[in-house]
């Protein structure tokens, strides 16, 4: 299936503009990178020097609300705007050509993705299908992982003929989606949790639950074989080898039933915590920085779930530099993009109280 706009351009055709850049560039002299310009020039200035080295990519970019978005001091909202403000972005396009220009930036950064690299677009749900449909065509349909609602605000009491929108959508798109990096975060159970699912409380105080010894399938090896005398149920097979049951019983960690039925003995505080949803509650700022600035912890959490320690991260549409502070207190590299002196000013103010090395670049 493939989105059709006007102007669309082959992925050759764009690709092929990296050989049209007036000089060799070395993007990358340092840890992290901070360039103001467009992003097109930018991606396709590092396509330049090396590819396939970011491990994540997560971008905030514009929604196509036909809005001119504003910052000054003592706004009350993000869409509060006085005459004395400064403008901070335009987003104010066409549809054709804002698919053209987003169209055009998935390539580079499919372009830019290590083999286990990640793609996070934070996008409304007005455009998020036309996304879903650009992404299947340049990253393949069977690289998309996950389309997460992202819960943003209280709800809304707005006067139209149609329920309140309190959520937004993020893409979840891997390079190879054997491949990525996954670090398999879990959320800790609360109090309620771990008293509903470990309901017994052993001598020492600890609360456990059992599970049976057998799990479903049948096996040929060890976990087919006879333990006391016992064989698996029909179609079942041990979860582990009867030399195991033998240790495990020794250290008590197998309950037996008066009927003699053994169960495995699982403890509260051995739980490696619940597998995270794909509906997100990240409320944003009340009172940021910059118009659209999101959740700080939403993006530490991504960066954490699908990047690894002095990986880089990238963000073409910086904003306010939540992503770059995001990647420097999860302690990865970063490279920064965003055509607003607005939002480079801001960055580089957040950046300041923090000791950090990284180079800026300006370019027209």
């Amino acid at each position: 299936m493939e989105l059709v706009f006007k102007g669309k351009r082959t992925i050759s055709e764009i690709l092929s503009e990296v050989n049209c850049l007036e000089k060799d560039t070395k993007f990358i002299s340092g840890n992290s990178y901070l360039f103001n310009g467009d992003n097109l020039i930018g991606m396709l200035e590092l396509l330049k020097s090396k590819k396939e080295f970011i491990d994540l990519v997560y971008i905030d970019p514009p929604f196509n609300t036909n809005q001119i978005f504003s910052i000054g001091e003592n706004r009350t909202s993000t869409i509060s705007r006085k005459k004395v403000d400064k403008i901070a972005y335009f987003d104010v396009m066409d549809l054709d050509s804002y698919l053209k220009m987003m169209y055009e930036r998935f390539v580079l950064i499919k372009e830019l993705l290590s083999e286990n690299g990640s793609l996070y677009v934070h996008i409304d749900t007005k455009m998020g299908h036309y996304f879903k449909i650009m992404l299947d065509e340049i990253f393949g349909k069977d690289c998309f992982k996950n389309d997460i609602t992202r819960i943003k605000s209280n709800p809304k009491n707005f006067d139209r003929k149609a329920y309140g929108n309190q959520k937004d959508m993020i893409l979840f798109y891997a390079k190879n989606p054997k491949k990525n990096i996954w670090n398999e975060i879990r959320e800790p159970l609360d109090y309620t949790e771990i008293e509903t699912k470990f309901p017994k409380i052993d001598l020492d105080g600890r609360r456990y639950t059992t599970i049976p010894l057998h799990a479903p399938g049948e096996s040929k090896g060890v976990t087919g074989q006879s333990w006391r005398g016992m064989m698996p149920p029909e179609g079942r097979h041990w979860r582990t080898s009867p030399a195991e049951f033998e240790r495990m019983d020794s250290h008590g960690l197998i309950e037996w039933s008066s009927t003699g039925n053994p169960r495995i003995k699982k403890y509260a505080d051995e739980h490696k915590g619940k597998k995270i949803q794909d509906i997100w509650e990240y409320k944003d700022p009340q009172y940021p920085v910059y118009p659209t600035q999101k959740n700080q912890d939403m993006i530490e959490f991504i960066i954490k779930q699908s990047s690894n320690i002095n990986g880089y991260v990238m963000d073409c549409f910086a904003g306010s530099g939540s992503t770059l502070l995001a990647a420097i207190n999860t302690g990865r590299k970063f490279i920064g993009m965003d055509q607003s002196e607005v939002a480079i000013e801001i960055i580089k103010k957040r950046l300041a109280n923090i000791e950090y090395t990284y180079e800026a670049s300006n370019k027209s």
